[in-house]
This record gives structure tokens, C-alpha cells and sequence, in this order.
């Protein structure tokens, strides 16, 4: 089992959790448009997204863009 700080908060992941798969669990819109993620501070590109697991201690910050007016 993996813990991560996401978005400041502790979260348990399974070990080899993905960028990806951990955005599924967190019903970002599809193809992840309007969505930026950082894991410990570095950016993660969207082609990178199913490549990149989380290890232990991560921090990740997930940011989703919302229209409004």
C-alpha cells in the first residue's frame, strides 16, 4: 500500500497506482482537458499520465480548470 499528500490531504493508493488510474478514481473529465497535475512539484505531461506512478510520499496536486461567468 502507497500513501500520497494529494492536494494536501493523505490518500492510500495500491502500490503502482498511475497518475491516470489515480484520476479515474477522481472523475476528472474525460481525456483530462482543463487538467494539470504535479507530483512533487513537477509538472506531469498529459502523454506521461499512464506512464508515471505514484510512489510512497508523493505529493501530487491535481488542478481542474472551470468555466464560469
Amino acid at each position: 500500500m502507497t500513501t500520497i499528500s494529494l492536494n494536501g490531504e493523505d490518500r492510500p493508493l495500491a502500490d503502482g497506482t498511475t497518475v491516470a488510474q489515480l484520476l479515474e478514481t477522481l472523475d476528472v473529465p474525460e481525456k483530462g482537458r482543463g487538467v494539470a497535475v504535479a507530483v512533487d512539484a513537477e509538472v506531469v505531461p498529459h502523454s506521461a499520465w499512464d506512464a508515471t506512478t505514484l510512489p510512497d510520499g508523493a505529493r501530487v496536486e491535481v488542478v481542474i480548470a472551470i468555466q464560469g461567468g
